[in-house]
């Protein structure tokens, strides 16, 4: 294929339209210069020729790959943020507008009605403390699972590591999740809230557990709803109940330690009460919880990858 950064196949190769379970790796270049008239001889090949080789077991997962591709990742994710607030009305103030609303629901509904215990923060704070790391988690896990689905023309005539059409709307998600936490900043100003300084500290290892999480389920989610399409209805529902099952809405403070560690294989339990402790002042977030929640966090990130990578050759074929 000339031009394309990919060489037709030769005697042993693996053809480039075979959709099994490949890896790319680069050959070693060859600083002679090509011929100048006739065939070109079988065993002469470029830096930019790409050979494809089966691969087996853990193989499948190419970190070294992402790294090789990283740009792509970019451009995918800077598309997505494009297409998102294209032909919109409010644009991106959509990032602001889902989690200001759904605080002053909860602050009707849980906070003057039910009056659930704040733990002495203004329940708006502790509210949105909360749904700001939550909606970069639920938005991004409704989007991407119908990533690879929306995609077929690339899934399907052009090579590059699949995870990044998963990756991209996360990443684009980072954006939204800047917008509302500016939100986040007024309002600590507005009620006059203290951040604790030494906790504030644990927000981008927090951030981290968030961003595993989405990955791990995006993943997964996204390499199901290739083969089972109704996924894409079980998704919003799975949002919702999680949601439920996470102290978005209310405090795990008073619970016994025992229903407290049940919480923490939630990982996003950690990070709903990590941010309200950090920046509200809200109840603490114990080193027990934390760290269950971190081990969920790679135990689905492991898993989900690791399911995506050895479903991946079939998603040409079935998609």
């Amino acid at each position: 294929m000339q031009g394309s950064g990919l060489r037709s196949a030769r005697p042993g190769d693996i053809p480039l339209t075979d959709h099994s379970d490949v890896v790319p790796v680069k050959t070693r270049p060859d600083t002679s210069a090509p011929p100048s008239g006739g065939a070109m001889p079988a065993d002469w090949h470029s830096e930019f020729d790409l050979v494809l080789e089966p691969t087996r077991g853990i193989r499948g997962v190419r970190l070294g790959e992402l790294w090789h591709f990283r740009e792509l990742l970019y451009f995918l994710a800077v598309r997505d943020i494009k297409v998102r607030y294209k032909q919109t009305a409010l644009g991106v103030v959509w990032a602001v507008l889902q989690p200001v609303v759904t605080m002053i629901v909860f602050t009707a509904v849980f906070g003057h009605v039910a009056k659930i215990n704040s733990g002495g923060v203004p329940y708006p704070i502790f509210a949105y403390s909360a749904l700001v790391p939550w909606f970069f988690f639920a938005n991004a896990a409704q989007i991407s699972s119908n990533s690879l689905v929306v995609n077929p023309a690339l899934i399907t005539k052009v090579y590059f590591p699949r995870i990044f059409l998963v990756m991209a709307p996360i990443v684009a998600g980072v954006v939204d999740f800047l917008l509302a936490f500016t939100v986040l900043v007024g309002m600590i100003v507005y009620y006059e809230v203290t951040p604790l300084a030494g906790a504030t500290l644990l927000l981008l290892p927090l951030m981290g557990i968030a961003f595993l999480t989405t990955v791990g389920i995006c993943a997964l989610l996204a390499a199901l709803n290739v083969k089972y399409r109704d996924v894409r209805f079980a998704v919003p529902f799975l949002v919702q109940v999680w949601l439920f099952a996470t102290p978005v809405a209310y405090s795990i403070s008073g619970l016994s330690d025992a229903w407290q560690t049940i919480f923490g294989l939630n990982p996003m339990t950690s990070v709903v009460v990590g941010f309200r402790w950090a920046l509200a002042d809200g109840p603490p977030l114990h080193a027990s919880t934390a760290a269950l929640s971190a081990a969920s966090a790679f135990t689905l990130f492991g898993l989900g990858v690791y399911y995506f990578y050895r479903t991946e050759k079939s998603f040409a074929d079935v998609i």
